[in-house]
């Protein structure tokens, strides 16, 4: 079976993207064959992975780990394909050369959103990219209330938009970034926790494009 990209992008930094992208990765690995390619130029991607081998040691969880960009990006994202389940892109926060090629190498386009205007107009170029690449792409609501009109309101306005929403919000828990800075998934690190609910309702709510793994 031949990979399933899922590229993270969002052209506004401070979004959530290697929040999500780490936190997904450590998830979907209990059962499927993950790949993680860091093509942002920040590398906290690469941070990630470094104290996820210090934590884990040789096992880090079965994810496989490249950080390749320029001309040989799509090279790299092929041969990722050819021996994983799923690969999760994290992109640059712009419509740089690797953003574009990304994007146009996805079978899927996850977009973080966090409830707020600035963040809603900020994710139209991203979204657009997407359309012109012919990408099918997802809203993800990222550090999000449990309720309120702010978030209500960014659900009205991007249904007027057209813009497709995974029903599947991520909230503003310390749980993810203790984790982060621990190398681990909130699933490894407090798998009890409404963290790791939020992140195992994400990876259900891909299924019908990455299937239900091993």
């Amino acid at each position: 079976m031949v990979a399933v990209v899922i590229t993270v992008a969002q052209q506004k930094g401070g979004a959530g993207k290697t929040t999500l992208v780490a936190q997904l990765a450590a998830a979907l690995a209990a059962g499927r064959r993950v790949a993680i390619l860091d093509i942002d130029p920040q590398a906290s991607l690469t941070r990630w992975h470094a104290a996820r081998k210090t934590a884990l040691k040789a096992a880090a969880a079965g994810l496989t780990f490249a950080d390749t960009a320029g001309w040989r990006l799509g090279a790299e994202i092929e041969r990722l394909k050819d021996t994983h389940d799923v690969v999760l892109i994290d992109s640059p926060p712009h419509a740089e050369t690797e953003a574009r090629l990304a994007l146009r190498a996805s079978d899927l386009v996850l977009v973080p959103l966090q409830p707020s205007p600035l963040d809603l107009w900020a994710s139209r170029p991203t979204l657009d990219l997407a359309a012109a690449e012919r990408r099918e792409a997802r809203v993800v609501l990222n550090r999000a209330p449990a309720r309120g009109r702010l978030l209500e309101a960014t659900r009205a306005a991007l249904a007027r938009e057209g813009a497709p929403l995974i029903e599947a919000p991520i909230g503003n828990r310390t749980a993810f970034a203790m984790a982060m800075a621990a190398g681990l998934g909130v699933t490894e690190s407090a798998p009890r926790g409404l963290a790791a609910q939020e992140i195992r309702a994400l990876a259900a709510a891909l299924k019908p494009w990455i299937g239900d793994g091993a």
